[in-house]
């Protein structure tokens, strides 16, 4: 396997890595709250949605190609940004609205993270056009390693969600929140 590929896959993972633990904190407060680590079918099913996200975006933009890669490159952070704050704002405010557990790992919600977590694996694709990287090789490296540090991030989300369980929700939004500010400062400063 290519080295570089596996880096670059790490890299632009690091993201849904923080989103999962977010959402482990979330659904903590969902399951059992036994000591026993339970993942649940969520974890599995946020590993998928931000696993395939992440590949079909590589695959998006590997096709797109230069034609539209400084409109993307330009304003991709902001959709990014935005999405994130809007998450982020949305488990705030359920977190003071509820007394009892709700599902917030809804698919509408998994949808706009996807989105907005897969931003950079888009421009990624279609730098890989440019260099002309095997893209089968790539969509399947970078969905795997997707899929994985989007489940760790879950399960440690779930690990230590017991110490904050009355705050999960804000935390959770807190996170996104910071991530997106991070994206925006990176961008604007760079």
């Amino acid at each position: 396997m290519n080295i570089e590929i596996i880096l670059i896959a790490i890299g632009i993972s690091m993201d849904i890595f923080a989103v999962s633990i977010a959402l482990g904190f979330s659904g903590k407060k969902q399951t059992n709250q036994s000591k026993k680590l339970h993942v649940d079918n969520n974890g599995l099913k946020i590993s998928i949605f931000f696993g395939l996200f992440h590949a079909i975006m590589i695959s998006i933009g590997y096709y797109v190609g230069l034609g539209f890669r400084e409109l993307i490159a330009g304003t991709g952070f902001w959709i990014a940004s935005i999405l994130l704050i809007v998450i982020g704002v949305k488990m705030i405010y359920e977190s003071k609205k509820m007394k009892n557990t709700k599902n917030v790992l809804n698919d509408y919600s998994l949808i706009l993270l996807s989105i907005a977590t897969s931003i950079d694996a888009f421009i990624i694709g279609t730098t890989f056009s440019i260099l002309n990287v095997s893209i089968i090789e790539s969509v399947f490296i970078i969905g795997v390693v997707a899929f994985f540090m989007s489940f760790i991030g879950f399960v440690v989300g779930k690990k230590i969600g017991h110490l904050f369980e009355t705050k999960i929700e804000i935390i959770g939004g807190i996170i996104l929140i910071l991530i997106a500010l991070k994206i925006l400062l990176e961008n604007i400063i760079v």
